[in-house]
């Protein structure tokens, strides 16, 4: 058998097979795998998600002077095909209008019958895409009546926030801040921590980047490109949290599974979480699936919030925050629970 260059002498050559064995162990074998189904998962997310987008039960208020008109109103949109609106009346403009700065409703047609001419509210902080929608599809149903319609919106986008997605990237970026911090510590380390005592030291650290990249991006999207109205101090509090958030889970799926708990958390956040958060259509334009468990992830939570922050003086926040704070107590809570356990199970091995 011929000698090769780049072969140590005395080194028997094996069978392609053999080398196949050498170069890929199974434990590689399994995450790419892994990698494989992330792929196709994230595909079937996002594309499942944002493909077709249509409005569905949109909170659509209808407000008359007459409560028989109202009403009539209401019983006529609520039969729509496909049923884009979810359609309710309420007393009188006044009331619409601090319904849909409250976020309690997406929009409001305020009718005149004297006249020929609607009012729609709507609230294009909230996303333009469905501001649009809503727009679109009530002025088709007004012109059908031989009536026009006049619209307002009563929470305008910024000019520098286009399609009103600056809130969903701020808190993308945050996101990928948290799990990546997290996934460093556990690279560099281990991914499981041998102690507790390592083990709040991580938490620990991702606190601190936390605060750090908090202020960073709430200054970049305000202060710096202009992109984001609203406080900055609350927006940093939002960052926080939310990096923390993520990081805090992301640490406590690893304690869990070791390094399977990154890949964990990217499916969680990055493939579950991206394509529901409402960023690039709002969470009534999403399928059925995707808009339940929106809300439930740290970044339809965070979208949520940074959303109102900006645009709705920081109304209907309270259910988002304990979310997120779910998410980072959770992730405490696991994280050293994890640790406690690995310590007392070496600990048991080094006495036997």
């Amino acid at each position: 058998m011929t000698q090769t260059a780049d072969t140590p002498p005395g080194t028997p050559h094996g069978s392609f097979l053999d080398e196949v064995k050498s170069a890929v162990t199974p434990r590689a074998a399994l995450l790419v795998v892994g990698v494989l189904a992330l792929q196709l998962l994230f595909i079937a997310s996002y594309v499942g998600a944002l493909h077709d987008p249509k409005p569905k039960d949109v909170p659509f208020g209808v407000a008359a002077p007459l409560p028989a008109v109202a009403q009539q109103a209401v019983t006529q949109l609520d039969k729509l095909p496909g049923s884009p609106l979810d359609p309710r009346t309420v007393t009188d403009l006044a009331a619409a209008r601090e319904k849909i700065l409250n976020r309690d409703l997406d929009g409001a047609l305020v009718i005149d019958p004297r006249g020929t001419t609607d009012t729609l509210l709507v609230a294009s902080g909230g996303g333009t895409v469905l501001s649009a929608t809503l727009n679109g599809l009530v002025t088709t149903l007004e012109a059908a009546q031989h009536r026009t319609v006049r619209t307002v919106d009563l929470a305008p986008a910024s000019s520098q926030d286009f399609d009103g997605l600056s809130s969903f990237y701020l808190v993308v970026g945050w996101c990928v801040g948290g799990y990546l911090t997290a996934s460093i510590l556990a690279i560099s380390t281990g991914a499981r921590p041998a102690n507790p005592q390592r083990a709040a030291i991580r938490l620990g650290t991702m606190a601190l980047v936390s605060i750090a990249a908090g202020i960073g991006g709430a200054v970049i999207v305000g202060p710096i490109l202009g992109a984001l109205p609203g406080s900055v101090v609350a927006l940093w509090g939002l960052g926080a949290l939310i990096i923390f958030a993520v990081g805090a889970a992301t640490l406590a799926l690893q304690g869990l599974f070791g390094i399977v708990g990154i890949g964990l958390a990217i499916l969680l956040i990055v493939v579950a979480g991206n394509p529901s958060a409402g960023g690039a259509f709002p969470l009534p334009m999403l399928p059925p699936f995707w808009k339940a468990i929106g809300p439930a992830l740290p970044p339809g939570a965070g979208t949520w919030v940074a959303r109102s922050i900006a645009y709705f003086k920081g109304n209907a926040v309270t259910g988002p925050l304990l979310v997120l704070s779910a998410w980072a107590v959770a992730g405490v809570v696991i994280t050293m629970a994890a640790a406690v356990f690995r310590g007392r199970r070496e600990r048991a091995r080094a006495e036997a």
